[in-house]
């Protein structure tokens, strides 16, 4: 028997419809790796490597290490950095029953950026230098901001979602005021760091990178569409969701530190990249509906591909140099958003 919504659409072409999706969007992605990995300032074509591995001839050292330690681990991190954040923003945008939220309201980008201020300004005081104290920095800073914000939000066990996005506020004002500080003692070197930094960018990218952020990420892609039931009932209210036997305070608590392990990796190792937390869930929810169970996992697929598209266009447009990938994802998300905008106006006014 078919069984049938409250709007009217059958539950079984509503599947359908998201399923195609899904296989939609993988050959999107599939066509954004390709794309990525066949272009780049080096002149190695992705024709030519497809060409030499077909013929049996093998590649050259040339072609392998451009290919193998250049713009593979660059689309490694693309996708999860992608993934990561646009499934951070769906997360967010459930949590707070808002397609404007964003994963900055619990904190962790302004931490993120406050972390890695503070190593770029005063990492040179410290008696050993790392490549990698940036990142990590910037990861444990999103994660402390995070917890600080949970911890204020929370009284007598239960969170409040509108105290999570008051004290998120203030959080990133502190935040944006001692990065302001640090800013100003900073010289001509550390400014630039600073700046192309705070944009991102997925210039230097290895597997090095791919691999510290994969254990913060991939666990929150293969586990968020298990709260999309939650989410679901949460948007019912939380009231609601409780009395149909939903965990709210769970959900509350998972959904936030896994945006926290999610931003907090992906800004640690790519630099601040901003509107692909609001815009992919927000289209998806355009295109296949707001089950949370389907969009989710759409989230990650359309986020990683939105993500590689624009880091290739960032090599691109400018090449042999490249722009920082915030700059893409601005030009391409700030329109969309003010169209969210839009739309939300009529609402807003009735």
């Amino acid at each position: 028997m078919t069984v049938t919504l409250a709007a009217g659409q059958p539950e079984v072409d509503r599947r359908a419809r998201g399923a195609r999706a899904t296989w939609a969007l993988l050959v999107l992605l599939g066509f954004a790796a390709l794309a990525a990995l066949g272009s780049g300032a080096s002149g190695v074509s992705l024709g030519a490597v497809l060409l030499g591995i077909w013929s049996g001839e093998g590649l050259d050292a040339r072609t392998q290490l451009v290919l193998f330690e250049i713009r593979l681990p660059r689309l490694a991190v693309g996708m999860l950095v992608g993934a990561a954040l646009a499934v951070s923003g769906a997360l967010m945008q459930g949590l707070f029953r808002n397609p404007l939220a964003d994963p900055g309201l619990v904190g962790v980008g302004a931490g993120s950026g406050l972390g890695a201020v503070v190593a770029i300004v005063l990492g040179g005081l410290l008696p050993f230098q790392t490549p990698w104290l940036v990142p990590v920095a910037a990861f444990a800073g999103g994660w402390c901001a995070t917890l600080i914000l949970y911890r204020v939000a929370t009284r007598q066990g239960r969170t409040s979602v509108a105290m999570l996005l008051l004290a998120g506020i203030a959080l990133a004002a502190l935040a944006g005021a001692i990065t302001g500080i640090l800013i100003y003692l900073a010289d001509d070197n550390e400014l630039r760091d600073l700046t192309f930094w705070s944009m991102g960018s997925l210039a230097g990218s290895n597997w090095d990178k791919a691999v510290l952020g994969l254990p913060f990420i991939l666990p929150v892609l293969l586990f968020a569409p298990l709260l999309g039931g939650g989410l679901n009932a949460l948007s019912l209210g939380e009231a609601a969701a409780r009395h149909i036997g939903h965990p709210v305070e769970r959900i509350k608590l998972l959904s936030v530190l896994g945006v926290a392990a999610a931003v907090g990796a992906a800004t640690a190792i790519a630099g601040g990249i901003g509107f692909v937390g609001i815009v992919v869930p927000h289209l998806l929810r355009l295109a296949t509906g707001t089950d949370h169970t389907r969009l989710l996992p759409n989230a990650a697929i359309l986020g990683a591909a939105l993500l590689v598209g624009a880091d290739t266009l960032a090599r691109l447009v400018v090449a042999p140099a490249e722009l920082p990938i915030g700059i893409i994802t601005a030009i391409l998300g700030a329109p969309v958003f003010l169209w969210i905008l839009l739309r939300q106006a009529p609402l807003a006014e009735a």
